[in-house]
């Protein structure tokens, strides 16, 4: 949120239109979906009559791993440098006979509208009107590890160095070849159903905001948070299981702002454990099983079940606005259930694996956008709980940007507004204006696809609504699903003003706009009168203004007398299970590798039977880290870790390393690939073997 705070003021400074007229509302528009299935019987019981065809696939999405900022904790020192998992998009494809529905879950921190539209491009081109704005449902898993840089409004794109075209087409690539893949693979099938609670893997960040809910309304939950999860199992005709999808709330912050690894966090952790489960012997990545863990309504849930404390004396922070006496938000962090963010990750995916297998103002930022969350504070002295504006805040923002509108003021209250992005379109709107609604139903499940981060209680409300619509439906929320509109938190949560609340830009009603675009949509298509339903406006797709603050990949430079692969720091000859093996080798930018999914490292095993090398983990694995460091003139280092697990054989091994380096031919920049390889080493239970 600083980074957002700061660099609006150096760009407004540049650049101020009185003249500037504010955007009509908001348009939420409610957009058919296909029509209900019939559903199954109760429980588990496939459905009795002809089958689905199911169609699942899978592909990497990862992007760059190097100076491209990630998307999440707006910290912009916080670019990327390494791998610690690879990003993956997998797909849905399920018919029914009458209606085609794909949903596709993205380790990403969103989906923007941007990347939806942008995908949406690229399936008419190779599909024509098969899979469309409709009948397509895109939901991020909300990592804060991802690559940044798919968004076009300004806001968006100040916080992440502008739209970055060599970041999105990954991501647009990814999710394009996971429906392909779906796509080529449908085959006959059956959907099971299972729910279940998953406790001690999820913890409110504003328990005060959810106590102003109604009591009588509290009382009817055992929780502030949802420990529901729903999984949908995907099998053939013989049984086989070829897929599934998992909806739980949980914030994918485990992994925390400290962190410059690309990571999948807890969700993806969660589909890598039930894939090698289901994959056998297949490296990460690979395999015909494909389980989709995708986000619900987290908006207030957090992973950090040890809760925040003050880093600096380790005492509680305040309760009301999540700062510390000396240090302020900044101090302020929340931490576990692990003793460090690998650790903790590692806990909370192998919880959420474990259960699934098993069984409307114009829009306006508050005060407390800027302080942050429990799950990662701002820098300057904004705090959660603010109602009043701040005098110093304020009259920077009037000198630069003009206050906000009379309207608006009294529209969001009692927000105090630090931006009015619903009033600035410089170089291009700041926030969207049109935001599209849409359920898709899968058997009888309805799946709500809500554009933001939707609290607790708001989504059960929004799930109770949609569910009067629908008889014997199971109703799911899936977040962060097809735009980004930050967050949406009930009307009396609104009033308290804590992040998720300032958070909250289309004002205090929110909520109750968008329950009743939902409630008239799951009517439509429970009713099939999804025809009837008006288009609405299209969003819109900037081919102007758009900025990329990200400048080139420079040139590489190496060591005299050395080659880009070379070791800098050899491994050790011998190691036993449970070390950690480190090698350091001669790197160019990764950026150099362009849109790459093949893997920057190998760990291989010697087979002594066929005399040949194995690869038996790839940076996709979780017992391997990537890193890679710049120096100075322009020099970089790529070291890799390798966890040695507990079950490795003892056998002979070394790590790979592949990359491109750039040099100048002329005024031509050259892309060369570059391969370095350590020596051999033994791993054995004892040294002295």
């Amino acid at each position: 949120m600083t980074a957002v705070c700061v660099t609006l003021i150096t760009l407004m400074a540049t650049h101020k239109d009185p003249k500037t007229t504010a955007p009509p509302n908001p348009d939420l528009t409610a957009h058919p979906s296909l029509d209900p299935t019939v559903p199954p019987s109760p429980g588990s019981t496939p459905r009795p009559h002809t089958p689905y065809l199911i169609g699942v696939g899978r592909a990497d999405c990862t992007g760059p791993p190097a100076e491209i900022p990630l998307m999440g904790y707006a910290n912009p020192q916080q670019t990327a440098a390494g791998i610690h998992t690879r990003l993956y998009s997998r797909a849905f494809i399920i018919d029914d006979g009458k209606r085609r529905v794909v949903f596709v879950t993205v380790d990403v921190g969103m989906i923007s509208q941007r990347l939806r539209l942008e995908v949406l491009q690229a399936l008419e081109l190779k599909y024509g009107g098969l899979y469309r704005q409709d009948n397509v449902l895109l939901s991020g898993t909300h990592t804060h590890c991802g690559p940044a840089g798919y968004f076009q409004f300004t806001l968006f794109m100040i916080s992440s160095k502008g739209y970055i075209k060599s970041a999105i087409q990954p991501l647009v690539n990814g999710i394009v070849k996971s429906i392909d893949r779906a796509h080529s693979q449908m085959r006959p099938g059956r959907i099971f159903r299972s729910r279940g609670d998953l406790e001690d893997s999820s913890l409110n960040r504003s328990p005060h905001s959810y106590l102003n809910n109604p009591e009588d309304e509290r009382l009817r939950y055992k929780s502030n948070t949802d420990k529901q999860m729903t999984v949908l199992k995907f099998t053939d005709l013989d049984g086989d299981g070829i897929g599934m999808i998992s909806w739980f709330a949980v914030h994918a912050v485990s992994m925390n702002y400290t962190n410059r690894m690309v990571s999948s966090d807890n969700m993806g952790f969660a589909s890598y454990l039930l894939e090698q489960d289901k994959n056998p012997g297949e490296l990460p990545g690979q395999g015909g099983f494909v389980a989709g863990f995708s986000s619900s309504n987290l908006g207030d849930v957090s992973p950090n079940t040890r809760g925040p404390h003050c880093v600096n004396t380790g005492l509680p922070c305040d309760y009301l606005n999540s700062s510390c006496p000396v240090g302020g938000t900044k101090m302020c962090q929340a931490f576990g259930p692990g003793n460090d963010m690998f650790e903790s990750t590692k806990i909370i995916g192998h919880n959420i694996y474990r259960k699934a297998k098993v069984r409307t103002c114009k829009p306006a930022l508050g005060h407390s956008f800027a302080a942050g969350t429990i799950d990662g504070g701002g820098d300057l002295n904004f705090t959660q709980g603010a109602v009043d504006g701040d005098p110093f805040w304020d009259g920077i923002r009037d000198a630069l940007v003009g206050a906000p509108s009379n309207e608006t003021q009294e529209c969001h209250h009692p927000k105090p507004i630090l931006f009015s992005t619903g009033e600035m379109n410089w170089p291009l709107p700041w926030h969207p204006q049109i935001v599209d609604v849409q359920i898709i139903t899968i058997g009888s499940v309805a799946v709500v696809a809500v554009p933001g981060e939707i609290t607790t209680m708001s989504g059960r409300r929004l799930r109770e609504a949609v569910k009067q619509a629908f008889r014997d439906t199971e109703v799911v929320i899936a977040g962060l699903s097809n735009m980004y509109t930050h967050y949406i938190t009930t009307y009396e949560e609104y009033q308290v003003q804590r992040y998720e609340g300032a958070s909250t830009i289309y004002g205090p009603h929110t909520l109750s706009a968008y329950i009743q675009k939902y409630r008239g949509l799951a009517r439509a298509i429970a009713q099939d009168q999804v025809s009837e339903l008006p288009v609405g406006p299209q969003p819109p797709f900037f081919t102007k203004n758009l900025f990329n603050l990200l400048p080139a990949a420079s040139v590489d430079g190496k060591p005299a007398n050395a080659s880009f692969g070379d070791v800098l720091q050899q491994v050790y000859p011998v190691y036993r299970q449970g070390e950690v093996v480190s090698v350091t080798f001669v790197a160019g930018n990764p950026r150099n590798s362009g849109d790459r999914d093949k893997t920057f490292v190998t760990v291989e095993i010697y087979n002594n039977v066929t005399e040949s090398w194995e690869v038996v983990h790839t940076d996709a694995s979780w017992e391997t880290r990537f890193h890679w460091l710049k120096g100075s003139n322009r020099r970089s280092n790529a070291t890799v870790e390798w966890f040695i697990p507990l079950t490795a054989p003892n056998a002979s091994y070394r790590i790979r390393h592949f990359g491109h380096h750039k040099q100048m031919n002329g005024l031509q920049p050259v892309i060369t690939p570059y391969e370095g390889v350590s020596d051999i080493f033994r791993v054995a239970a004892s040294f002295y073997y």
